[in-house]
Parts: C-alpha cells; sequence; structure tokens
C-alpha cells in the first residue's frame, strides 16, 4: 500500500525577481519532488511573472499561477496560495531563500511517522544575500531554547507558544485538514504566528533542529530575525496591546470552533489566563516609576513566571 503523502507548495510572491529564480531552482532539485506549486504572485511590477512562467515550462510537476490584481499585503497573499492547494500537506515558502536538497523528503517522514503531528518546522542557517553564513542558526537568533524544544516533543507547544513566536514560515508545513480552522487569516496578525498558535491549541508541533533552508537576511525582508532592543523606549501599551488584540481574535476564534476542536479546552483556558495578564500589563502607566505597583502585583502572584519570561519580562516591562 502506498502510504505516500500528496505534497504542495504554497509560495507568496512579491517584485522577487532578483532571488526567486534561485528558490525555485532549489525547489527542483529537492530528492523528494512536491505534487505540486502553487504560487500567488501579489501583483508583481517587475519579472516576477516571467521567471515563474519560464520556471514552469521545464518543472516537472504541475506549477499554477494565481495573479492578484491588486496588492493584498503578504499575509492576505498567502491566504491565496494556501487556499489554492490539492495536497495533504502544504509547505509555505518565501521567495527569497534556498531549500536544502532534503527538505521535503524530512518533513514528509516526520509527518508519515506521526499521524498525530500538524505542523512540522525545522532549524535553518541564517544567510546574507549573497548565502554566505553569518554564522548563526535561524533557532539561536529567536531564542528558541532547548528546554522549549523538549516542551514542543513533549507535546506542549502552546505553552511556549502563548509566551512568544519561535516558528517561522519560511521552515513550516502543516495537514491541509486544518485549513479551515486557520482561514481567513486576520489581518492583525502576521500569516505564520496565527497558523502555529491556532494548531498548537490543537494539535502538536513537531520541530525538527537540522537546518533545511538558507534564511536570508537582506535588508527587506519583511520581518527576517528578530532585532536587539527594537522595544526599547516603548510604553507598556505600545508592545503589550497590540498582542492583547491578537490574542483576543485567537481566543474569540477558537471559541467559535470549539466544537469541532474539544481537545482545545484546556488550551483555552490558558490562553484566557495569558491575556488577563497581558491585559495588565499593557495598562501599567507610562511613566516608569508609576509601573512598579502594577508589576510587582503580576510578579508576586507568579504570573509574570506563568505567562511572561519571570524576573527578565519583569524588568524589561519597568524600564523600557
Amino acid at each position: 500500500m502506498n502510504t505516500q503523502l500528496s505534497l504542495s507548495i504554497a509560495l507568496a510572491t512579491y517584485n522577487g525577481e532578483r532571488y526567486l529564480a534561485e528558490q525555485l531552482d532549489s525547489i527542483i532539485r529537492q530528492t523528494r519532488l512536491p505534487d505540486e506549486l502553487v504560487i500567488s504572485d501579489d501583483a508583481s511590477v517587475d519579472a516576477t511573472r516571467a521567471i515563474v512562467l519560464d520556471f514552469a515550462r521545464h518543472a516537472s510537476f504541475p506549477v499554477r499561477l494565481l495573479i492578484n490584481s491588486e496588492r493584498l499585503g503578504s499575509t492576505r497573499n498567502f491566504e491565496v496560495a494556501i487556499s489554492a492547494c490539492d495536497g495533504d500537506i502544504i509547505f509555505l515558502c518565501d521567495q527569497d531563500d534556498v531549500w536544502y536538497p532534503n527538505k521535503i523528503a524530512l518533513i514528509e517522514k516526520r509527518f508519515m511517522d506521526d499521524p498525530g503531528v500538524g505542523v512540522v518546522f525545522t532549524d535553518a542557517d541564517v544567510v546574507d544575500r549573497n548565502l554566505h553564513p553569518l554564522g548563526l542558526r535561524l533557532w539561536e537568533a529567536v531564542r528558541f531554547r532547548p528546554w522549549e524544544q523538549i516542551r514542543f516533543e513533549a507535546g506542549d507547544a502552546f505553552s511556549v507558544l502563548l509566551r512568544r513566536y519561535v516558528v517561522t514560515g519560511a521552515t513550516m508545513a502543516f495537514r491541509s485538514r486544518y485549513r479551515d480552522l486557520l482561514l481567513p487569516i486576520p489581518d492583525i496578525w502576521v500569516h505564520d504566528a496565527w497558523i502555529a498558535m491556532l494548531m498548537g491549541a490543537t494539535s502538536n508541533l513537531a520541530a525538527l533542529p537540522t537546518p533545511l533552508i538558507a534564511y536570508r537576511q537582506h535588508g527587506a525582508n519583511q520581518i527576517g530575525i528578530p532585532r536587539p532592543g527594537q522595544n526599547r523606549g516603548r510604553t507598556c501599551a505600545a508592545v503589550h496591546g497590540p498582542q492583547v488584540l491578537r490574542y483576543e481574535k485567537a481566543l474569540e476564534h477558537l471559541l467559535e470552533l470549539g466544537n469541532r476542536f474539544p481537545e482545545s479546552g484546556h488550551n483555552i483556558q490558558r490562553l484566557e489566563g495569558t491575556l488577563n495578564f497581558l491585559r495588565a500589563i499593557a495598562a501599567l502607566p507610562d511613566a516608569r516609576w508609576r509601573r512598579l505597583p502594577g508589576a510587582l502585583r503580576e510578579l508576586v502572584t507568579l504570573r509574570y513566571h506563568r505567562y511572561a519570561k519571570g524576573f527578565r519580562s519583569f524588568y524589561q516591562d519597568l524600564t523600557r
């Protein structure tokens, strides 16, 4: 009996002529080729579409090019590509990276080995615009700690995801049977964070420590690796307020679908607890000296340890 899964790649493009050909070439060199490549182009005005059409003429698998009549933005563009995929597994793909030859094969094997896994994501090598190594891995850059990786392997990814995002979409694949849970993606969320959060609440996430892509940093990345000190000087409301809105949207969505995913009940309670903590922190006064009583209250009740990074987050909220 053939137990092989059907595999789709959802690639979102926008004015990607500089790096797209290298990415497409890395896909065609996979030891396990995809069953289809779906490309959604966000109204590019450069040679992106011509590169895709030329690639499609020589590819040994179906390539579908969808063209948006107007710009939708990265998240909505990925939503279009994801919606059009027919495979059992959907791989997310950025236009400016390079996949290593065994990426698809290793991720497919992880899905096949464990039917309970809904998402697989991997580490990556961080490289510059010319694919020269920058001397660090992606998980190192996002501070995805070994103890957090253990939580993922133990089936408790949600406890990590409630504190911060560690799943990068460029390394991610997920089972398409969850698509109705994930779409549409709210405008206030980035697509990969939304997918990871909802999948963490309803299924298991597998973290493969092997770097399977070259994650290119070229100065024009939409997100890229985190920048140290990016929240310095911002108020608690500015830092945590948007997170409150995102978590409220996630909670609303999970509650609406609760009957379809009864296993998410415990995680919904954890999300509610995190949301209450974030609301309290976002409401801390702008003046630093006035934040101490409220922040101390969250510290002594251990909510900083339960829902954030403990003393580190407490210090950051007092001094930012």
